[in-house]
């Protein structure tokens, strides 16, 4: 809840001491880039200034029409002229309704294409990072930046701003009405304003406090329901019987809850008896004042005079209470503008070559020369990695985790950049190469299958969406997964749900590789495609690879030696080193590294048999 939002229309805002700490500089640069994005819409922003403008002249007319009414219409005895005045206090009104109308209309348009217009720039921007930028910052704050943050832009500009302006508007009319009317009771109308503003902040900020106490319970009470009615938290709860404990500490939680709540409405009520209190006593202050010049000194004064002063005077309230708090929202508007930027200021790792090159025959073939990588200072990955995989070959890469497997293969659709050395494609190295083109032409079936929460159809079609149903059959045949989906009532169009967690991991894992396939890259890539997977889902698996493989350019990374037997080729991995390379047989009788893999592996199994 933003702060402040439970206070109402009166209650004075306060920064956190969070918000305080991280309050940006505000600087002409920071300034001028947030008013670029108002830029393209400046005609529509210069219309919103005179409605707000003529808005808040109107809505001040009726209470000066009040004077005229008063004493040339009522006290003057003047029907023709109270009329008139009652029409026209009557007609300012309603233009001042309608053309606020109008202005919320237009600046509702214009943050709704701000917001439009930033979102697409950050999603974009967003689409460009590297794979870097992904794994090292949080999702939950990616997704923010693109929510609630750019949200509260539109927030910003249909409030923050409307309020600064609008407020000073009507603040600067009324005084300079209120000194027409009279200098003195004018004077002694300033004077009284304080007299408002200091108890509604501080009734403010006690409701500020209380409110953000039981925004913090409220916050404890959704953790106790997140953990304790979710699938996995419910089952725990059920299993070690704590049903009754968790219900008392729900109940002590929701108890605490309640309470501060009954307190910050209670604390409402005593700050609206001292407003109407506070409120009064200003337009009693102007009758007195006024009285006494009326009646003691025979000023100039009229009755009317009094009632458009005191009129004025309760326009003023909300104003001034407004503008000394507006600098808590210009602060959080600001805070989040710095926000977004700070996001589209990050620089984009791995850019498109602005000339790429094309080879000349897309074959998939792959070298690594004297390849370097370290994902930061600390530790190096890779070190001086070489191998070369020709086109319609395929080569295995084992070794033990952490030896840098995975990351030989997010060097080659070029979702990291090498720190020495160079990664090529069909002879070109990959950081000339269109993104794009590179990109197509590499298939990745990964250890974290991941589907969308559609059905097989769409899954399948998100690698091909021109695919036509007998290719997605033939597919899904390649995959070893049709007979599943044929077995279905709706075949391909079986719901797979959020992630695909209407199926087992070996279904999800050969739905991906039929999408693989329908992509048709160049390069095919196995990157622990069994290794979470039970001995059944694993040998359906392993029976759709082997054919494949052999039909192109194919990798395999694996844990399990006996999922990369069909390979051509098999290298050896480990602390970021190619120590061996050769077939099965070699290999097992080297000695060395994979030998060791090997016994590790398979003697286990021999000894139980």
């Amino acid at each position: 809840m933003p702060p402040g939002g439970r206070l109402g229309g009166h209650g004075a805002h306060f920064m956190t001491e969070e918000e305080k700490a991280a309050q940006p500089k505000i600087t002409w640069q920071l300034l001028r880039r947030v008013f670029s994005y108002l830029r393209p819409y400046w005609k529509q922003f210069i219309l919103v200034l005179l409605c707000i403008a003529v808005s808040s002249i109107f809505n001040l007319m009726p209470s000066i029409l009040t004077g005229k009414i008063i004493d040339d219409g009522l006290i003057g005895r003047n029907m023709k002229l109270l009329v008139v005045f009652i029409v026209a206090s009557f007609a300012v009104t309603l233009a001042a309704s309608l053309i606020g109308v109008l202005e919320s209309y237009i600046n509702t348009w214009i943050a709704q294409h701000i917001t439009f217009d930033m979102r697409n720039h950050m999603f974009r921007h967003l689409q460009r990072m590297s794979q870097r930028f992904f794994t090292t910052n949080n999702q939950g704050d990616i997704i923010t930046r693109m929510t609630s943050d750019i949200d509260g832009v539109e927030t910003v500009i249909t409030n923050t701003f409307k309020s600064i302006l609008s407020n000073s508007i009507t603040l600067i009319f009324a005084l300079i009405a209120m000194f027409q009317k009279n200098w003195i009771l004018a004077l002694l109308g300033i004077a009284v304003i304080p007299l408002f503003v200091l108890p509604t902040r501080k009734a403010g900020k006690t409701r500020w406090t209380l409110t953000r106490e039981a925004q913090e319970c409220n916050d404890e009470v959704n953790g106790i329901l997140n953990e304790t009615l979710s699938v996995s938290g419910q089952l725990l709860v059920k299993l070690f019987g704590k049903e009754n404990q968790e219900y008392e500490r729900y109940e002590n939680v929701n108890n605490k809850m309640i309470r501060l709540n009954i307190k910050e409405k209670m604390a409402g009520r005593w700050f609206f008896m001292i407003l109407n209190t506070v409120t009064n006593i200003g337009p009693m202050l102007l009758y007195l004042v006024g009285g006494i010049l009326m009646i003691k000194y025979d000023s100039s004064v009229t009755v009317g005079d009094i009632t458009v002063l005191v009129a004025l005077l309760g326009k003023t309230y909300m104003p001034v209470n407004s503008l000394l708090n507006i600098q808590v929202d210009w602060m959080r508007s600001m805070a989040l503008f710095s926000r977004v930027f700070e996001y589209f200021d990050m620089p984009v790792e791995i850019e498109n070559p602005d000339n790429p090159k094309t080879p000349d025959k897309i074959t998939g073939r792959v070298e690594f020369a004297h390849v370097d990588f370290s994902y930061d200072e600390e530790r190096q990955i890779l070190k001086d990695v070489n191998f070369l995989l020709e086109s319609g070959k395929s080569m295995a890469i084992v070794g033990p985790s952490g030896s840098g497997k995975s990351t030989i293969i997010n060097l080659i659709p070029r979702l990291y950049d090498v720190k020495g050395g160079k990664v090529s494609f069909d002879g070109i190295d990959v950081r000339e190469m269109d993104l794009e083109l590179l990109r197509k032409n590499v298939g990745v079936v990964s250890q974290e299958t991941y589907l969308f929460n559609g059905t097989i159809r769409d899954n399948l079609q998100y690698a091909n969406p021109d695919a036509t149903e007998g290719d997605m059959i033939e597919a899904c045949k390649k995959a070893n997964i049709y007979d599943f989906i044929s077995a279905q009532e709706k075949g391909l169009d079986t719901m797979v749900g959020n992630r695909g967690l209407k199926l087992s991991g070996g279904e999800k894992q050969r739905i991906s590789i039929a999408r693989v396939l329908l992509k048709n890259p160049a390069l095919l890539i196995f990157d622990e495609a069994t290794s979470a997977l039970d001995s059944i889902s694993e040998s359906k698996i392993q029976e759709a690879i082997d054919p494949i493989i052999k039909e192109r350019t194919s990798i395999l990374i694996a844990h399990r030696l006996s999922t990369i037997l069909a390979a051509d080729e098999i290298y050896v991995l480990k602390d970021g080193q190619i120590v061996e390379h050769g077939q099965h047989k070699e290999l097992v009788a080297s000695g060395g590294v994979y030998t060791e893999l090997y016994e590790t592996q398979f003697k286990k199994v021999d000894t139980k048999d």
